[in-house]
């Protein structure tokens, strides 16, 4: 009898990717999925604690399941990931209908949770040890959940995917809490990596984005010697099928000679790299625990144009962080006009318990002052997008063709033969134009007319042959 699964994911692509391999392993236990709660047999939230915000989301909709449950006993509710394995015990609580908590590296268990809870109607943690609970080897195999079993109907679009090639990460940055939840940093062997990225090929996949906490700080040491990011792209860029190459999120520090050459030699590697600053002042960075100076950003986005002529560079930015003056504030609206970042990623800052930051700094800025600093900031780097996006009025660019719009799929004839498409450039910039939907999956040239701060819109070029006269000799 088929079961009907219903998943909600928030946070970041490590997250998308997780639940892609839940519903996988779901699915070979009867599974299908559904849009509504109400359909639903089991329900799961797949959770983030990287903001306030996003478990503020998960516990509200948690709390709009508490009739739910009360109407059907036997349906299942289960809060997986980041929050999970940080709130724990905290999350039956607050919701004591809850079945199951599962922490990011147990989530191959939650099919059998699934089973035990209809079998006996218990609760069930399944969470990995803290960073002070047992060896440095035992702690990274609680956290391990590489597993390549995916299911392709949760994958952005059927022609790109996620592959994941790092999990944890040791930077302890004093505002994050991901080394607490995702655990130490572990590079995945190469080997898997590249069947796994033979197994998407196969499958149409034309777009693989590589993720991890710190990508470009993967490495991984065997008998054959140590594999770094730069390595592990030269060997997935011989794959057969596959025609383009993606990677997040880096750190500055790691931002070595030898991958930016790789990005400029290869071909199928994006020109689009994703190294977040997170504050323009030194004092700022340093209560951070960022590891790196501005002047040390200054020096990697100098390598980079050098080495890359043309890179597309986006960055994060936290405003508002502990004792921020306005100085400081401005010194990150000022390397921010330096830098002219493609986009930017802009959060006030969340205070995260369990983090230094939250041990050691008061979270003294008021929310007036750091929404303020926020919508500043934006303006600031929406007026360098739209300005930078002139240089492609009047161009060609080759765009990955993912399907319809956002706007197409809210608005649109769905039948219809000609729709709003959206694709993406090599250098990660957003394309919209009229065309049809089996050019999903291709690679097609876009002659762009006209340009908003993140957006580019273009006509397909199309390629008409002027037939020529054969003269015959007689």
């Amino acid at each position: 009898m088929t079961k009907k699964l219903y998943i909600e994911t928030v946070g970041c692509q490590m997250n998308m990717l997780d639940s892609e391999m839940v519903v996988a392993s779901l699915r070979k236990k009867g599974y299908e999925l559904t849009d509504s709660t109400d359909d639903a047999d089991t329900i799961l939230f797949n959770t983030c604690s990287v903001r306030e915000h996003a478990e503020h989301k998960t516990y509200s909709a948690l709390g709009r399941l508490r009739e739910h449950k009360k109407l059907n006993p036997h349906k299942v509710i289960g809060v997986m990931g980041c929050m999970a394995q940080k709130d724990q015990k905290l999350i039956f609580e607050k919701a004591p209908y809850v079945d199951i908590v599962v922490g990011p590296g147990q989530l191959q268990q939650i099919p059998d949770l699934i089973e035990k809870v209809k079998s006996d109607s218990g609760q069930y943690t399944a969470v990995s040890l803290g960073r002070k609970n047992g060896s440095l080897e035992q702690i990274k195999r609680s956290h391990e959940t590489f597993d390549p079993l995916r299911d392709p109907t949760m994958r952005p679009t059927p022609f790109q995917a996620y592959l994941r090639i790092q999990i944890g990460c040791d930077k302890f940055c004093t505002y994050c809490i991901v080394p607490m939840t995702r655990g130490p940093e572990q590079g995945r062997p190469p080997k898997e990596i590249l069947d796994e990225a033979k197994i998407l090929a196969d499958q149409g996949c034309k777009e693989i984005t590589l993720v991890g906490q710190t990508v470009n700080s993967y490495k991984h040491k065997d008998d054959s010697g140590t594999t770094r990011l730069s390595g592990l792209l030269q060997q997935l860029h011989e794959i057969e099928g596959l025609q383009r190459l993606k990677f997040v999120t880096n750190y500055p520090k790691d931002m070595t000679t030898d991958l930016l050459e790789t990005i400029r030699d290869y071909p199928k590697i994006s020109k689009y790299i994703h190294v977040p600053l997170q504050s323009g002042s030194n004092d700022v960075l340093k209560r951070m625990k960022r590891g790196y100076t501005v002047e040390d950003y200054r020096d990697m986005m100098a390598r980079i144009h050098d080495t890359i002529p043309g890179a597309a560079i986006s960055s994060d930015f936290i405003v508002g962080f502990c004792g921020e003056t306005e100085e400081e504030f401005q010194e990150t609206v000022k390397l921010t006009k330096e830098c002219r970042f493609k986009n930017s990623f802009i959060f006030k800052y969340s205070e995260r318990p369990g983090t230094k930051g939250a041990e050691v700094f008061p979270d003294d800025i008021p929310d007036e002052i750091k929404k303020r600093r926020n919508n500043e900031l934006l303006a600031v780097q929406n007026q360098i997008s739209e300005e930078d996006n002139q240089q492609f009025l009047g161009q060609q660019v080759e765009v990955l063709v993912e399907g319809p719009s956002k706007w197409a799929k809210q608005n649109g004839d769905p039948d219809a033969q000609v729709l709003q498409l959206t694709g993406r450039t090599n250098c990660d910039r957003i394309v919209v134009f009229d065309g049809n939907q089996r050019l999903a999956g291709q690679l097609m040239k876009i002659a762009i007319y006209e340009v908003t701060s993140f957006t580019l819109l273009g006509t397909v070029v199309t390629d008409h042959q002027v037939p020529t006269l054969n003269t015959i000799s007689v």
